[in-house]
């Protein structure tokens, strides 16, 4: 997939254990009812992820590349839907799965080889689409989501994975809770900036 699409596989190698375990721990901490795993490739992080979820979990996998999607269709465990669509449709395949909100989106699509415009839309979906206080989770070989991301969901966590082929980031954002943001709506409606004068 790497040599014949390199602008949309991340990688030639697959994810390492070591990725997938580090993932797999991630999310079972964050315990979600409602998964998105954006670009996952052949699989492995996927089994890592269902090992992990709870078994009344739901998890959507979203891969465009029709190769990648036949693998993901033999992992027989009813609480994953795959769907071959591009990320970027987000917000469009929600509603067909009916899924209002996820808990946790998780995405090892290459951010640093999108044009700019496609990375900063594909962003705002990954916000739109995560319900308040949710989780966005993204494994990159390169810094450059942090600059997409930053306007919508403000600094990362980020955490290294050196013994991944190449070594790689784990980048972790929380989209902002509801009373978070409605408290931010008060105060600018206010016009609590403090004056001196």
């Amino acid at each position: 997939g790497w040599l014949t699409r390199p602008r949309k596989v991340a990688s030639a190698i697959p994810s390492s254990h070591v990725l997938e375990t580090r993932l797999g721990s991630r999310i079972q901490e964050l315990d979600p009812r409602v998964l998105i795993e954006l670009g996952p490739g052949t699989g492995g992080t996927t089994r890592a992820l269902l090992d992990r979820i709870r078994p009344d979990a739901r998890l959507l996998a979203i891969e465009i590349l029709p190769e990648f999607v036949d693998q993901l269709r033999h992992i027989e465990d009813p609480r994953l839907s795959v769907v071959r669509a591009d990320a970027i449709d987000l917000m469009r395949i929600l509603p067909q799965r009916e899924i209002d909100h996820a808990d946790v989106i998780v995405s090892g699509i290459p951010f640093s080889t999108m044009p700019p415009s496609t990375a900063r839309f594909l962003v705002s979906q990954i916000h739109q689409a995560l319900a308040p206080g949710g989780h966005f989770i993204a494994y990159q070989f390169r810094d450059m989501i942090s600059r997409y991301a930053s306007d919508s969901f403000g600094d990362p966590t980020v955490s290294y994975v050196p013994w991944n082929l190449p070594p790689l980031r784990l980048y972790q954002w929380q989209k902002a809770s509801v009373s978070a943001s409605r408290l931010d709506h008060e105060a600018s409606t206010r016009g609590d900036a403090c004056c001196v004068g």
